[in-house]
């Protein structure tokens, strides 16, 4: 059992870090802090491609396999802005995978689980 912190547990499906979830522009994904970033926003899907934006939690940043960058502000840190196509698999921070399943109108499927 974990001793309770003053932070937060984070909840939703996705808080354990292995989920396969339907998501739409607006809807936010909360992801464990092991993967160094905060809540994923969706900001944008389009026929071939999902777009996101996340605060960084940790000092440092990487990503393969999708298209990305730093210098998103979000609520006064800095931040990450993502654009990943269906089917790419992208590696986060070598710490998460990220794939986008499905794209379908103004909806898509997002598998996210640890990286390795």
């Amino acid at each position: 059992m974990k001793t309770a912190t003053s932070s937060p547990s984070p909840t939703g499906p996705c808080a354990d870090g292995t989920c396969e979830i339907k998501v739409a522009v607006g809807d936010v994904v909360i992801v464990p802090k092991m993967y160094g970033l905060g809540p994923i926003e969706v900001t944008a899907i389009t026929g071939g491609a999902v777009e996101m934006v996340a605060p960084l939690t940790g000092s440092g940043y990487s990503i393969s396999g999708c298209n990305g960058g730093g210098s998103v502000s979000s609520e006064g840190g800095g931040g990450v802005r993502l654009s990943c196509d269906r089917g790419t698999v992208a590696t986060i921070n070598d710490a998460m995978s990220l794939e986008v399943v499905k794209i379908r109108d103004t909806a898509a499927v997002l598998r996210i689980e640890p990286a390795g």
